[in-house]
């Protein structure tokens, strides 16, 4: 690897790989055995909260089959109006020309 840039590319990729574990490494929660803390927090869903969460969800899901169906509809009639007419679509319209006093 006499090439500086092959090795300028090596090195930062091996830099970034060592960082991220590094991160990983010092971010990542691990267990300990002794300690009963942990479990003491785990998270209650009740049946109303989970009724409230189905809820928001189809709503969402709701939505987005509303937004899906307007584009749809919206792309059939751009469809349909390049059928209608083909060179009215692709031409531009013509450049306004003014005439100025010099």
């Amino acid at each position: 690897m006499s090439d500086p840039g092959k090795v300028i590319v090596a090195l930062s990729c091996f830099g970034s790989i060592v960082y991220i574990v590094r991160l990983l490494v010092l971010k990542a929660p691990w267990p300990t055995f002794g300690d009963s803390s942990r479990t003491t927090r785990d998270v209650v869903v009740d049946d109303e909260r989970m009724m409230r969460l189905e809820q928001a969800v189809e709503s969402i899901a709701l939505e987005v089959e509303r937004i899906s169906e307007g584009q749809r509809f919206t792309t059939r009639l751009l469809a349909d109006r390049a059928q209608a007419d083909p060179m009215g679509a692709v031409s531009p319209p013509a450049p306004i020309r003014h005439s100025t006093p010099h």
